[in-house]
């Protein structure tokens, strides 16, 4: 039976600091405002409007999602008009072409990562929230996961872009991004943003007063 990680006072409790420029770990016997000793940023004890910031990026985010698999993200023209391609549509086309592996690639980058990312953010947010902690130790595993992953989000848009390249050139025919793409862009930007703006501290500030 595994039993939960044991919950000490916490740095902010002590009136410790850590300053988010250097590093520096800075005493603050009061709750006034104070700088880093070291190169005189301005300390805070947990992210301001940490909680505010990351529910608007994730729920904006989240809106966007569905445009952006619904509206082509790219549209060729042609002499005998303009057709869209959405990803799902994409996806399929590789698929029935043979192109399994990468069809599978576009369906993980494009489709998945973004859904579990917005996902484990609404997890986050839900916990702190409702201050109900659960497998606290595990959610900030997630947390690490999805700010790992968020370094390479931009791969999503350059999945994408390979869409492009895959489209059978016909003479006179032109190619250009869709509506979706613009969509799709904004989700990828916007959970980089709500991973960076959500503090994981607040979790065992939740677990912690949860304990008292």
């Amino acid at each position: 039976m595994r039993h939960p990680a044991p919950i000490g006072p916490s740095a902010k409790a002590l009136g410790i600091v850590g300053c988010a420029v250097c590093g520096q770990l800075n005493r603050c016997a009061t709750r006034e405002e104070h700088y880093c000793s070291r190169c005189g940023a301005t300390l805070h004890a947990r992210k301001p409007r940490s909680m505010a910031r990351t529910t608007a990026l994730t729920l904006t985010a989240a809106l966007l999602y569905v445009p952006a698999n619904l509206y082509p993200v790219l549209e060729t023209e042609t002499l005998s008009g303009t057709e869209g391609h959405t990803i799902l549509a994409g996806i399929v086309e590789l698929w029935q072409d043979g192109s399994w592996l990468l069809a599978t690639l576009v369906f993980f980058a494009s489709i998945f990562v973004p859904l579990l990312k917005l996902t484990a953010l609404g997890l986050l947010i839900f916990t702190v929230r409702t201050g109900r902690p659960w497998h606290v130790r595990e959610q900030t595993g997630v947390y690490r996961l999805i700010e790992f992953v968020g370094r390479w989000s931009m791969l999503d848009v350059y999945v994408v872009s390979i869409l492009v390249a895959l489209v059978h050139w016909r003479t006179l025919e032109t190619v250009h991004p869709g509506t979706g793409s613009l969509a799709f862009a904004a989700v990828v930007v916007l959970t980089m943003l709500a991973t960076r703006a959500f503090d994981p501290r607040l979790l065992w500030d939740v677990a912690r007063e949860a304990r008292a």
